[in-house]
């Protein structure tokens, strides 16, 4: 099966960034929003004078596909599952077809160029990129790595779950990340005071396995989803693969260490993250930024800094770490 060829409404679930492609045989440059003059897509939450008509980011930050039954915030808000994250998706585009439905005159559909227009969400690049929390919170809970592996089965399957749902509604173009390499981060190699639990690249290796078993299930469940939901073109995209190149070519790359960050102060007992206050051995430091942000890979120890992201997302618009091997552009076509 083959999309239209026409461009495709971007909806955005789990992912901040963004771009508007056109499906084509061929493309010869970086598809991103800055080529192409497209804006930013906007918050679903925030949708007083917002425009959607290129799509809508459903994301909240710190998230997870699971319900967990304690905050994953300190100051006691929770964030909105994948589920709630789909329901709100389901609320904006019945209310779309809400508004759609009253409007009697030409006069009327014209008003509503603020909203995607309907034929748009069964055209749309539905981009997830989500799982990363649910394997931090077994670091958190520090669970045995036996633990830690028995919970995926079952968040992978309510992953899958919310895809089938999608799908019944009408979404047929997905663009999956799996999760990074965890110990690789800068927050978990500074914790590591035996040198001989670290790879060869200097990541917190038993922390990266994890990390790569939770992606070995997700991507057992696209390739069921893709034999199950045969209308749909799913694209799975190797996050791990792309940022651990990332941090292994580092220096070659124009990158320093890749383990160092440009904003918090961390160790084996302390953190204080970025812009905070805190006390170390006795002294009261301030955590501030790098001046030179554009070298440095890790922002704070857990994020990415702009520079590395960019690095990353013009590799992965690209196709170069996809399954299937095609550029975001041809990510609308089924391929068998």
């Amino acid at each position: 099966m083959k999309f239209s060829e026409a461009a495709v409404f971007l909806v955005i679930l789990l992912s901040f960034s963004v771009v508007i492609v056109e499906c084509k045989k061929e493309w010869n440059d970086l598809p991103s929003s800055e080529h192409l003059g497209l804006p930013l897509l906007s918050p679903y939450l925030d949708s007083i004078g917002t425009s959607f008509r290129h799509g809508a980011n459903f994301a909240i930050g710190g998230t997870t596909i699971q319900r967990l039954n304690e905050s994953w915030f300190e100051n006691g808000v929770p964030p909105f599952p994948l589920d709630i994250q789909v329901e709100h998706y389901n609320q904006f585009k019945n209310r779309t077809a809400y508004f759609y439905n009253l409007a009697k005159t030409e006069s009327d559909r014209n008003s509503l160029n603020r909203l995607p227009r309907q034929q748009d969400f069964s055209r749309a690049l539905y981009t997830i990129d989500i799982g990363q929390n649910d394997v931090a919170f077994g670091f958190r809970k520090r669970m045995t790595k036996k633990e830690h592996l028995a919970t995926f089965p079952g968040v992978i399957e309510q992953f899958a779950a919310q895809i089938r749902s999608m799908y019944e509604k009408g979404a047929r173009v997905f663009w999956i990340h799996n999760t990074g390499p965890f110990g690789c981060m800068p927050i978990a190699t500074v914790r590591v005071q035996n040198r001989g639990l670290l790879d060869e690249h200097g990541c917190y290796k038993s922390q990266s396995d994890i990390a790569k078993r939770f992606n070995e299930d997700l991507k057992g469940a696209v390739i069921r989803l893709r034999a199950e939901l045969k209308e749909a073109a799913i694209t799975y995209v190797d996050m791990f693969r792309a940022k651990h190149e990332l941090i292994i070519k580092a220096k070659e790359l124009g990158f320093e260490d890749p383990f160092k960050i440009c904003c918090g102060i961390h160790g084996v007992n302390y953190d204080v993250w970025c812009g905070g206050k805190g006390t170390i051995n006795g002294t009261e430091v301030h955590a501030g930024s790098c001046r030179n942000p554009s070298k440095f890979i890790s922002w704070d120890g857990v994020h990415y800094t702009e520079a590395a992201n960019h690095w990353i997302a013009s590799h992965l618009v690209n196709g170069s770490f996809s399954d299937p091997p095609v550029p975001i552009t041809r990510a609308c076509h089924r391929h068998i």
